[in-house]
């Protein structure tokens, strides 16, 4: 296990998508949305920070369970939040609403912390995956400072970090798929991911 980085999910609350259900603790098969998350990151690091607006609905999982500091809603409120709570200097973070995560990819992302280095993401075709990341604690007070001035665009609040990225060609290595960066965001999306789990697509 990870001694050295901290992993955070990003369960945020309910969604008006799904009619107020929260999208975490939709089934997938026979698990829920964030079993599957905990599966995989409770086998590669120490200690587990899960962000929810909702803590009440997540007790019984083994993590430390915080809400946001900042009352914006946002992703990059969450990061603030999970970076102020991690005891490490490091923090790899993944949304609640990822089913396929891979435990080859966050290793992958994982072996990218080097001296200087102040967030290490994948990036494809697609774009960069700034929710299957890492990211140090100096990046911290430039969360807090970009949200406080109404700033949640990730990349734009971390432009001038020094950034390491991951090749689409190394993340295939370890996800053929890349469906580690796959996220239910709507009713199609979920009934495309119940499609992936009873056809055995992601293992």
């Amino acid at each position: 296990m990870s001694s050295e980085c901290t992993g955070v999910i990003l369960a945020g609350g309910e969604n008006t998508r799904f009619e107020g259900q929260h999208k975490a603790l939709m089934r997938i098969g026979d698990k829920s949305i964030l079993d599957r998350i905990f599966a995989v990151m409770s086998v590669v690091f120490d200690d587990l920070i899960l962000v929810t607006n909702t803590p009440e609905r997540y007790l019984d999982f083994d993590a430390t369970i915080v809400t946001d500091i900042l009352p914006s809603r946002s992703a990059l409120t969450g990061i603030h939040t999970g970076l102020f709570y991690a005891r490490t200097d490091y923090a790899f973070f993944t949304a609640g609403d990822t089913p396929f995560l891979k435990e080859e990819m966050v290793r992958v992302v994982l072996n990218g912390i080097s001296a200087g280095i102040d967030i290490v993401m994948p990036e494809t075709d697609e774009g960069r995956e700034p929710l299957c990341a890492i990211y140090s604690r100096s990046c911290l007070e430039t969360a807090r400072h970009s949200v406080e001035n109404g700033r949640f665009k990730i990349m734009r609040a971390f432009r001038k970090k020094n950034l390491k990225t991951i090749s689409e060609k190394v993340s295939r290595r370890a996800d053929p798929h890349l469906l580690s960066f796959f996220n239910v965001n709507t009713p199609a999306d979920l009934q495309r991911a119940e499609v992936l789990a009873r056809e055995s697509e992601v293992p």
